[in-house]
């Protein structure tokens, strides 16, 4: 049995994870720089590390085994759902919680129909990647583990953003 197809997804998610991270930073800081502001950093830290453990667990446990083809396709509809969150944010996306004062909340792309779609996106992501590999209580762990820690930041976030 070959390794590449799941070495190959796994290192398709690193990267992406790794090239965001970037992106992320350089719009926190121009967007503070024009005067937004951070809201609730404190619970950051606790999201790098359900995420780092998250890939770190799925590296350990998955590259010996197949994909399953239905949860891929799940997972390629959650990463075409990423980038419609990405895009439709542009600059203003971030992996912080930043306010801009005076500025209207983004209503267009999927934030017409949900208020979070990009915490929807992350928690399929964290289900359905280890569900590819058949790891299930990879995802079930994971799953409970970033529900409790988005639990903390939609709380912040919603408060910041007055609703």
């Amino acid at each position: 049995m070959t390794m590449w197809p799941s070495i190959a997804l796994l290192a398709f998610v690193t990267l992406q994870r790794l090239v965001e991270l970037p992106v992320a930073r350089a719009n926190t800081r121009r967007l503070i720089a024009g005067g937004a502001y951070e809201v609730a950093p404190g619970h950051y830290p606790l999201i790098v590390a359900v995420h780092a453990a998250w890939l770190a667990t799925l590296w350990w446990l998955a590259p010996t085994r197949p994909l399953d083809p239905i949860f891929f396709l799940a997972f390629v509809l959650l990463e075409a759902g990423r980038l419609w969150v990405l895009r439709t944010l542009g600059p203003r996306w971030t992996t912080r919680i930043i306010v801009v004062p005076r500025e209207a909340l983004v209503l267009r792309g999927p934030y017409r129909f949900v208020n979070h779609p990009n915490y929807l996106v992350v928690a399929g992501e964290i289900a359905v990647l280890p569900l590819i590999f058949g790891l299930w209580k990879v995802a079930l762990v994971f799953s409970i583990l970033n529900a409790m820690v988005l639990a903390l930041r939609i709380r912040a976030e919603n408060r910041a953003l007055g609703r």
